[in-house]
């Protein structure tokens, strides 16, 4: 019971506004700012219901994935939000409200940007009506990504502005100054939050919705429509006017230059905090230049920076864009000044910074010692490598087809997703993983390099819808000989159990009904499909046999729902009187609830297993049996 008040206490914390007032007069209205302690996500999501946000359209991805969660969980009812099935198909739902004057918002990981780049290339030149953002959250590091890309380059090459956030209050104030701004250039503009920033807590001032943004409509026009003489005529004006977005960010409160001397600092996004906490250690006068729009850079500002000063270091995560910039800026104003950072190794390319990280290069860059207690580091600890959970269904998919394939030539494609982690030992079941939906055409061209080596595409249930539909439509147009393992667990796990196509629901919780991926594989001319519940240990392996023996594009969808669905109705004991400590269980499925106990006899851990029962059948002793039933 305390430990139920204690959750109760700290969800009452962390979602309950403190409402603090100010009443000009009677019968006037009241001016409230609502303090909530919010994670940056969700500040964002507040800045755009605060905006007046319409439309809110995004593909699930860490670190973003709760913006759009919290603009759903706090509509008013006012707000269309939907997962879509991906990126591409995100932006361009965005994208036509925005056409229409509503204000819209479309959320995604940095990786995802690759999957829209296509509409967002053409949206720079066609332009926008209702303000429309773009938040796409970059993973320093990366802590859940393939790449460590950096959207700025992005914003660059699409002639598109970006606002940085150092902070979750910032990333609320720049959401909203983002919708205003769009409107004002017609065109999309770009939020940057980063890890650390989508997943800091801060206590933020909301100011909460100050006007309804009614749209007037679709309006027909030939601008909406891209040819090749309008996007000359567009792609001079949008040069054009990355000039007057530089000099609007003069003047905004998200860059601002503070002290003196003649060394100075330049810093962006989480980074900026790190210095800002440094500086407090150090006697050297430095003029700090904080920048929260790195693209396009305001000329002056970065001109009254660099003037007068000798050297300047840039702190920035992943690129150097604020560097090269403003290496430009002396150049063309020919100031005699030494511009330190990524480009002179004095900070590193790759790799989330930290405040030790950004410390060791201000003592480098000043000659001056920062004495303050530095958090130890850990040595010589052991790596904890990602597994696939206890119970998880894909390990039984993995292990079957890994049984059906024993002896046989034969190349495992993955995809990303939970079972990316097939690739890790003993499964070893994941060869090749570029990107979503990839596993399925890197396959085709494996085949036909190879035309005499089975071939086998993993893809889970949400990536078939995101970007897998099209390359087994590829494999069936052109006659390739592969064989597809759809892995339908009922959700999209891996970030956090968002829902798709296949489930029924939307995000805001309508029922629907649930696309079919049998029907679906049936309608595009796939030969060979067959359901299996992978627990079903020997029809799994006869499916995939069956599947791969078939000559042309075949199919296996593997059925049974993510274990983090439900609770578990039963758990397996080892008999130790029966265990041989032959440690097949272990050597061959990797389940993390299993280990080699004491006494030479392995040992379930019971707050782990989830009665999945694959171990059972592994066991050639008949060690294993259910030791209690929920």
């Amino acid at each position: 019971m305390p430990l139920l008040l204690l959750r109760l206490f700290l969800y009452w914390v962390l979602h309950c506004s403190i409402i603090v007032g100010n009443d000009y007069s009677a019968g006037s209205c009241k001016e409230y700012i609502m303090k909530k302690l919010l994670m940056g996500n969700e500040a964002i999501a507040f800045g755009a219901i605060d905006a007046g946000v319409k439309i809110v359209s995004g593909y699930p991805g860490t670190p973003s994935t709760e913006i759009l969660e919290t603009v759903a969980r706090e509509n008013d009812g006012g707000i269309y939000v939907e997962w879509s099935v991906n990126e591409k198909v995100a932006l361009e739902v965005a994208a036509g409200a925005s056409y229409a004057g509503a204000r819209t918002m479309v959320t995604m990981k940095q990786v995802g940007l690759n999957v829209a780049g296509d509409p967002l290339m053409s949206l720079s030149y066609i332009g926008v009506k209702g303000g429309m953002v773009v938040v796409v959250a970059d993973d320093p590091g990366p802590l859940s990504s393939q790449t460590e890309q950096d959207t700025r380059h992005y914003a660059r090459f699409s002639n598109l502005p970006v606002f940085d956030p150092s902070t979750p209050e910032e990333a609320y104030e720049m959401t909203i100054a983002a919708f205003e701004l769009s409107e004002k250039i017609c065109l999309p503009v770009f939020l940057r939050p980063t890890t650390r920033v989508c997943h800091a807590c801060a206590s933020v001032e909301t100011v909460g919705k100050q006007k309804t943004y009614e749209s007037e409509g679709f309006i027909k026009d030939p601008k909406w429509v891209i040819f090749p003489p309008l996007t000359l005529k567009k792609h001079r004006e949008l040069e054009q006017k990355q000039g007057e977005i530089a000099n609007m960010f003069e003047d905004s409160p998200f860059n601002y230059i503070k002290g003196s001397g003649t060394i100075g600092v330049a810093a962006s996004g989480a980074a900026y905090t790190y210095v800002l906490e440094a500086l407090k250690y150090l006697k050297t006068d430095i003029r700090l230049f904080k920048v929260g729009t790195p693209y396009p850079m305001p000329p002056e500002m970065s001109k009254a920076f660099l003037s007068g000063l000798s050297k300047v270091l840039v702190v920035e995560e992943l690129d150097p864009v604020i560097e090269e910039s403003l290496i430009e800026t002396a150049y063309k104003n020919k100031f005699d000044i030494k511009i330190f950072g990524k480009k002179t190794d004095s900070l590193p390319f790759a790799g989330e910074y930290s405040f030790d990280t950004v410390a060791r290069a201000l003592e480098a860059f000043t000659g001056e010692s920062i004495d303050m207690p530095r958090v130890p580091q850990a040595e010589n600890l052991p790596n904890r490598p990602p597994v696939l959970c206890a119970g998880c269904p894909h390990r039984a998919s993995f292990y079957a087809v890994k049984q059906a394939m024993k002896g046989k030539k034969a190349v495992f494609t993955g995809d990303i997703g939970c079972y990316t982690l097939g690739n890790a030992k003993p499964l070893e079941m994941t060869d090749t993983c570029l990107c979503m939906g990839a596993g399925i055409t890197i396959a085709q061209g494996l085949h036909r390099a190879e035309p005499d080596v089975a071939q086998i595409a993993f893809v889970g249930d949400s990536t078939f819808f995101h970007t897998g539909i099209p390359g087994i439509v590829n494999a069936v147009y052109n006659g390739t000989d592969i064989t597809v393992a759809v892995l339908d667990n009922s959700t999209t796990a891996m970030t956090g159990h968002q829902p798709h196509p296949g489930m029924g629901k939307t995000m805001m919780g309508e029922d629907v009904g649930k696309i079919d991926i049998y029907s679906i594989l049936k309608a595009i001319g796939v030969g060979y499909i067959e359901r299996v519940n992978p627990f079903e240990r020997q029809k799994a392996i006869d499916s995939v046999k069956n599947a791969v023996s078939h000559k042309g594009v075949s199919a296996v969808i593997f059925e049974a729902p993510c274990i983090a669905l439900f609770k578990p109705q039963r758990i397996f004991t080892v008999k130790a009187d029966a265990c041989s400590f032959c440690k097949k269980c272990i050597r061959e499925v990797g389940c993390p609830a299993m280990c080699a106990g004491g006494g030479n006899k392995v040992y379930i851990e019971p707050s782990l297993c989830y009665g999945c029962g694959l171990c059972e059948g592994l066991c050639p002793c008949s060690a294993i049996g259910v030791k209690s039933v929920n």
